[in-house]
């Protein structure tokens, strides 16, 4: 039995037709109930009448649709006097009874933009997701077509470049510092600057900075940060190009974090609220040709959104789709759209969610990306890269600010090197070969885990211990540095006892070492049998091993190599790494089946311009998968002589990054023939920890400082790092003011935030639990803080 409506199909499979499932009439009302339900109404229990409590459990979702009934084909005729936008859809998942099920399919009857198919994202799920795609080809990088959206003179969208923006870090009360900040982030090539605008009187100065620029011929486009402050927002419209309203604090109070029962009834006089507020700025941008940007954050969701969608990406969609249908209904779409969170993986999550549920309406509004709070240095540009590079590889994003606790003239150049990498990836239309992809699971995180080694019978050395199950870190050795083991084993980030080394934390895993020392070279060979005495994996290519042979190394061999049976030269139980560039065709990939392989490096040359590393490697990820071959995959990038540091975080972060974020693979083994050693194994630990795999030091989540913030972030930042930088496992905000306190440092275990001149307040989670510090004792009251609550360690005595 089935019922359809316009842009959906619902299809209802009991295995029994007499069961306590109920009869048709039952499961009639609970959809009409259920579909009459607004989506903005809040979550109520809908049981069917006449059927057991135990049969059903429920996951909703919702479907943009307009309909005007739904009939069976027993003709129970359903008429509903509301039409809303969306519709809420349950998934019903048989519980007794093991084949009912409920499942929404497109309606080929009547196909268009207002029609989607929903499933789980993963399996058992609760998450409902549209089947649409979310970018325009998973093959290659096409650009996601947009609108225009212009802000000042600047063009927004797909057929303009990839727009790259920042912050002032200025009292905006003081003008003419704020002035001359803008101007020198214009000299660096900016396209537009967002300055925060919290008062009347940043409201009134705003006047001053916009008159003081035009006069000093500076156009740039200024974009006012609201807060928690309509009446400001109304005031600075009439002067700056661009409004950045933040849905869950626009109209709503300030987050407590408490769960809320809603009415109905309730639930829609919040929204009329919102409508109530927001309207009067949506008319005013549109009287002045003003751009908005609806940028939603994780961790500053309302309590209304959080307790019926959680603190979650489906929330953050939500949550901009109130006001957007408000900016809809005035006839107003000069906007965009951001998705901010400080943890890259939920950042991507949620981007892609509302891209595919945009894609179902029909929404065509361009894209702000960001990662919020990234931090300073390497660690911020790893975070950023993953975060935006992975979305830029699939088409998405149109403007980047890369959010770094440093002067905001900092972020504009590896700003730039996102943006560049975008467009040309974009412009080449990077990819594969069209394949078909059913394995990845795009919209909520579940890992793909390779099957570890495992110690086999006979086998006299332990290989364990050559990949690490929260992720592996693979470095290439040369023959110079086992010249001097001592040094070698301390940049393997190993332990020494007695110049013998150990594993740690933090240690490497497996190194490659492309060329052998000579049989006699009985040092060289001494020093390589330690590191495999404590499981650390030594790889070396074919011809090395053949010609001077390794006890107890691993092999690596190339398709080529497996397919000949040149291998089979080797002793009997040869440990294999296979190198696979992931493009090859079918045929090729066939010898996997029948190899016994410890690892898979995936590794395509960098000289290839039109291939792309990330898709290709979602190619072999779906062989592996259709296979059901569960070799573990190391992502293997060889970046050429001469490379630029952020280029080399950028590049990883984005092809590896883009990955790991999916889930999809093991480990990484970054080369660079030119670059610092240490450098190279702190960007890969930093690329793991920032796809949230293996946790190998504290971990930061510091915003990048504004006009709001109340003490020197950079200073402080330094300074808690210098005395809590030992803490794996730990996360700490370090937050310039309290806006960007409680809500977007959502991911910290503790927090320390301006709460007034001079004054720190510290929290645990989300709670305040000291307020008013001096900020003299601050630093030692969160390390007290830390100890409270039994997550400090001491700092490693210097060897």
């Amino acid at each position: 039995m089935g019922w359809v409506c316009w842009g959906i199909k619902i299809i209802v499979a009991p295995d029994n037709r007499d069961s306590d499932l109920g009869n048709i009439d039952s499961l009639v009302h609970v959809y009409k109930e259920l579909l009459s339900t607004p989506n903005h109404a809040p979550h109520q229990s809908i049981k069917p009448r006449n059927c057991s409590q135990s049969v059903l459990k429920m996951a909703t979702g919702a479907v943009p649709s307009s309909f005007t009934g739904i009939k069976s084909r027993d003709h129970h005729g359903l008429g509903f006097a509301k039409s809303p936008e969306f519709v809420k859809v349950s998934n019903l998942q048989r519980v007794k009874f093991r084949r009912t099920k409920v499942t929404v399919i497109r309606n080929s009857q009547n196909p268009g933009s207002e029609t989607a198919e929903l499933a789980p994202a993963s399996e058992g799920s609760p998450l409902l997701v549209p089947r649409q795609k979310y970018c325009e080809s998973i093959h290659k990088t096409v650009r996601r077509k947009t609108r225009t959206v212009m802000v000042g003179n600047v063009a927004l969208g797909s057929e303009h470049p990839i727009r790259i923006q920042t912050m002032t870090t200025t009292d905006t009360k003081d003008v003419a510092a704020t002035v001359e900040q803008v101007m020198r982030i214009a000299d660096q090539g900016a396209d537009i600057v967002r300055i925060t605008v919290q008062g009347k009187k940043e409201a009134d100065a705003c006047f001053d900075i916009k008159n003081s620029l035009v006069q000093k011929n500076y156009n740039i486009p200024l974009v006012a940060d609201i807060h928690f402050a309509p009446p400001v927002a109304l005031r600075v419209s009439e002067c700056f190009d661009k409004i950045r309203v933040n849905p869950g604090n626009f109209a709503d109070r300030r987050a407590q974090f408490e769960t809320l029962e809603y009415t109905e009834e309730d639930y829609q006089k919040e929204l009329e609220h919102i409508e109530q507020v927001f309207t009067p700025l949506v008319e005013k941008c549109k009287k002045y040709g003003r751009a908005m940007r609806i940028g939603t954050n994780h961790g500053s969701l309302s309590d209304r959104i959080m307790s019926y969608y959680g603190d979650s990406p489906r929330g953050m969609v939500e949550s901009a789709f109130e006001y957007a249908r408000i900016c809809r209904k005035l006839d107003f779409h000069n906007f965009v759209f951001s998705m901010k969170a400080s943890n890259p993986v939920i950042m991507v999550q949620a981007y892609r969610l509302l891209v595919a549920e945009m894609n179902v309406l029909g929404w065509d509004y361009p894209l702000h990306l960001g990662v919020t709070e990234a931090g300073e240095g390497e660690d911020g540009r790893m975070k950023s890269a993953i975060g935006i590079g992975t979305l830029l590889m699939d088409g998405l994003g149109d403007t980047i600010r890369v959010s770094l606790t440093e002067a905001p003239e900092e972020e504009i150049d590896p700003c730039r090197r996102l943006a560049n990498l975008g467009m040309r990836a974009a412009e080449l239309q990077q990819g594969v070969e069209p394949f078909e992809e059913k394995n990845r699971r795009y919209f909520d995180f579940q890992r793909r885990t390779g099957q570890l080694p495992v110690q086999k019978e006979g086998e006299e050395v332990d290989y364990r211990g050559v990949l690490h199950r929260d992720g592996s870190v693979l470095m290439s050795v040369s023959l110079d540095q086992l010249k001097a083991p001592e040094l070698l084993y301390k940049s393997l980030a190993a332990k020494l006892v007695i110049g013998m080394p150990f594993k740690d934390l933090a240690t490497v895993d497996s190194i490659l070492l492309r060329e052998l020392p000579p049989v006699d070279d009985k040092d060289a060979r001494l020093a390589l049998k330690r590191l495999i005495d404590v499981s650390m994996g030594v790889i070396t290519p074919l011809s090395e091993q053949l010609t001077k042979p390794l006890p107890y190394a691993m092999v690596l061999v190339t398709l080529k190599e497996l397919s000949s049976g040149v291998h089979k030269l080797l002793p009997e139980g040869t440990r294999l790494v296979v190198s696979v560039q992931g493009d090859e065709p079918q045929e090729e990939l066939e010898i996997l089946k029948s190899a016994d392989a410890t690892m898979i490096l995936h590794n395509l040359p960098y000289s290839e311009k039109k291939t792309s590393r990330v898709h290709a490697a979602r190619r072999l990820f779906e062989y592996l998968s259709d296979n059901s071959l569960d070799f573990p995959v190391v992502h293997h990038i060889e970046f050429p002589r001469k490379i630029h540091r952020d280029d080399l975080v950028i590049g990883a972060g984005t092809n590896a990054g883009g990955l790991l974020v999916d889930g999809l693979g093991d480990g990484i083994l970054l080369e660079a023939p030119d670059q610092d050693f240490e450098f190279l194994r702190n960007t890969s630990f930093n690329l793991l920890q920032g796809c949230r795999m293996r946790n190998t030091k504290t971990e930061y989540v510091s915003c990048p400082s504004c006009g709001r913030t109340l003490f020197d972030l950079q200073e402080i930042s330094a300074q808690i790092r210098e005395k809590t930088s030992h803490l794996p496992g730990v996360s700490i905000a370090i937050m310039g003011c309290i806006v960007n306190g409680p809500g977007e440092m959502a991911d910290a275990d503790f927090g320390y935030v301006g709460g007034a001149p001079g004054k720190i307040d510290l929290y645990v989670g989300k709670t305040v639990v000291k307020r008013g510090i001096a900020m003299e004792h601050a630093t030692d009251a969160l390390i007290q803080l830390i100890k409270d609550n039994d997550r400090w360690a001491d700092p490693p005595a210097e060897e």
